[in-house]
């Protein structure tokens, strides 16, 4: 989902004849704003760490319970 929102943000904020904001001797002309492409950067960033957080406790889970039975993954993980 967080794909498909990323995708759609760029599709909206892309523009012909905006050049972007880096020293040169353009003068006078339209600068795209960089603040989006800072936040889509971010939200890349922090999709990317939640899937491999969420790899990690898929391993653990996986290496702890060679099933997918959840009533067995359920019983071994409650205290008795």
């Amino acid at each position: 989902m967080s794909t498909g929102v990323i995708a759609y943000y760029v599709l909206v904020a892309s523009r012909d004849g905006v050049f972007t904001p880096i020293v040169g001797t353009n003068e006078n002309v339209a600068y795209s704003d960089p603040v989006p492409q800072a936040v889509i950067l971010t939200a890349i960033v922090i999709g990317f760490s939640i899937q491999a957080l969420m790899l990690v406790g898929v391993m653990k889970l996986a290496k702890d319970n060679p099933t997918l039975e959840t009533k067995a993954i359920e019983d071994n993980n409650t205290p008795s």
